[in-house]
């Protein structure tokens, strides 16, 4: 008898965020006939990174803006690191979802006096152009694309978290996905002529983090078990305005949107004075890399907050306004005990979001046949650093995209293979490793690792601090292996899974430190204090890193400035 259940579907959608949503809506309408699976950690609706969007969604569509501009926009804030296929798909599918968003799915975003949607500055950016609704944006988004997936009857595996992309038995794609059904424990094999890996990232190996815990970067490292190719895996976006709260609560590392900036409100030191105008011109508007370090430099020299943060202030600004217009981030700091609307309050850069990821196109196709990919687990989109706004952007369109591909892909060329059922054991011996050991502290192995993913591969790194980090977290992962947790009951086992969360982010730690030694120079989220020029744009390099046995190995590949090259612009033409 098995050691697992086997389940069969056409289609199989890891992650149910705004990738993984539109693009089961979407592969739906294009091929209805399909059957549809939509595998999620927790509770479709109410997981996942989209549904905790607060800014908004960058999109051109005022009078005065453009895709070119937008374009422009993306790959400067990039760095020049963008995929600028995917950059540009990215932002001409936005004028087409943002639509599909409100005529199609009932989402209702903030409107002008004369009806015409709202858009608000973001950073970064040289035209307002983030569409929103208030500073909840994500839950409007999520709660009509769930809606729309019940009323379609699509398949759920609620409460099921993907261990292992299962190759075919003769190599020639994808047979499916290893999962765990985290109701009982039991492992579940999901057989599927297509996949797409939508499971969001995640870094929540730092110190702060925006993300929730139950985000740990799983896509990227089955991706990186599976052999397959990551890009930009260095850089790692640090939100400058993370909620300092108490060290013992939760709600540190929550992100006090940038719309709060693009608004008005200053950065201040501990001693209540601003600070950004040395930085950059652009001052609290600067983009996110630039006001992380700017603030990683304030706090270095000692200009502290009682809790070791420095100050966001809105107190200059009309009261009423910011109470009106940011009501969820005036509500979350009240909860801590703050006044956002009349006072100021403790923030400190938090890591946010991956630019790295999965090396994808832009129709969703990956590098194994029957393997797709879209969201936050892909790279290419954002290059070196990603602009506010444009993360729920590219989940949305990619995920629609794939979705399509999907639908017309599959019916012709998809087909159901057979398993490697060695890779399938392998898996299953991977996640029981900690059900055989001596029990340990758990708690200790996520606090190290905080540790040196925050001190040695944080807002600022050298190639001592790197070199450090890899020694440091091969030691972590050793440690971690002798680890035991009590598995007399594997049914919603959260230790279990807390180990196996580990083991993903030890894992993707891993990656993310190989490629930012590999890159000895500075670009937007990657700074080297002892590299800190940008090298030459016009020769550009991207780092790919693969896992190749037990060993990460980097390549510089360059990048094709298949639309502008540095030094000109769209807008020219």
């Amino acid at each position: 008898m098995s050691d697992f259940e086997t389940i069969e579907t056409d289609v199989l959608i890891l992650g149910a965020g705004g990738a993984g949503l539109f693009a089961a809506l979407h592969a739906s309408t294009t091929a209805p006939d399909l059957s549809i699976t939509i595998a999620v950690k927790g509770l479709l609706g109410k997981c996942g990174c989209t549904r905790m969007v607060q800014g908004g969604y960058n999109v051109a569509l005022a009078p005065g803006d453009s895709v070119e501009r937008h374009f422009m926009d993306t790959v400067e804030g990039g760095k020049w690191l963008n995929d600028q296929d995917l950059a540009w798909t990215l932002v001409e599918v936005a004028q087409e979802r943002v639509r599909e968003l409100e005529n199609e799915l009932g989402c209702f975003f903030d409107r002008n006096e004369d009806g015409s949607v709202h858009q608000k500055a973001f950073a970064g950016q040289t035209f307002d152009r983030t569409v929103h609704k208030g500073d909840l944006t994500g839950i409007e988004i999520i709660n009509r694309l769930a809606e729309q997936v019940w009323s379609r009857g699509l398949g759920r595996l609620e409460d099921h978290r993907a261990v292992e992309l299962v190759p075919a038995a003769d190599g020639t794609g994808i047979a499916g996905v290893l999962m765990i059904d985290m109701r009982t424990g039991g492992f579940v094999f999901v057989r599927a002529r297509a996949v797409l890996m939508a499971t969001g990232g995640g870094p929540t190996m730092y110190r702060f983090h925006t993300p929730s815990g139950d985000k740990t970067a799983d896509g990227m490292a089955m991706a990186l078990r599976a052999g397959l190719p990551l890009r930009d895996m260095e850089m790692v976006q640090f939100h400058p305005t993370g909620l300092l709260a108490r060290a013992d609560t939760r709600m540190t590392g929550t992100v006090l949107e940038e719309g709060l900036r693009g608004f008005g409100a200053y950065l201040l030191d501990g001693n209540g004075d601003r600070f950004m105008d040395k930085y950059d011109e652009r001052a609290e508007r600067a983009t996110r890399d630039i006001v992380s370090r700017a603030m990683f430099e304030e706090m270095r020299a000692g200009k502290l907050g009682p809790l070791g943060g420095l100050y966001l202030s809105m107190g200059h600004l009309d009261e009423a306004e910011v109470r009106r217009l940011f009501k969820g981030m005036v509500q979350r700091c009240a909860d801590c005990g703050f006044d956002l609307a009349g006072d100021k309050v403790e923030v400190v850069p938090t890591a946010h979001y991956m630019m790295g990821g999965i090396e994808f196109s832009a129709d969703g196709h990956t590098e194994w046949d029957g393997l797709f990919a879209a969201g936050e687990d892909t790279g290419g989109v954002h290059g070196a650093n990603r602009l506010g706004g444009n993360g729920v952007a590219n989940s949305t369109v990619f995920g629609g995209i794939a979705g399509d591909t999907i639908g017309r892909w599959t019916p012709g060329q998809g087909v159901f293979h057979d398993p490697d059922e060695a890779a399938i054991a392998a898996a299953m011996r991977l996640c029981r490793t900690p059900l055989s050991n001596p029990p340990g502290d758990l708690e200790d192995i996520r606090t190290r690792l905080a540790d040196i993913m925050w001190d040695d591969v944080g807002i600022v790194r050298d190639a001592a601090s790197l070199t450090r980090a890899l020694d440091g977290l091969v030691v972590l992962e050793t440690d971690l292996d002798g680890i035991g947790v009590d598995g007399g009951n594997l049914a919603y086992n959260l230790t279990w899974h807390d180990w196996m969360n580990l083991k993903n982010l030890i894992l993707v730690s891993r990656a993310i430190t190989a490629a930012a030694l590999a890159r000895d120079d500075s670009r937007g989220a990657h700074f080297r204090a002892d590299f800190p020029e940008t090298r030459n744009l016009e020769t550009s390099t991207f780092t790919r890193v693969r896992l190749v046995g037990d060993e990460m190995e980097t390549t510089a590949e360059p990048v094709v400035f298949t639309r502008v090259k540095p030094g000109e612009t769209l807008l020219d033409t």
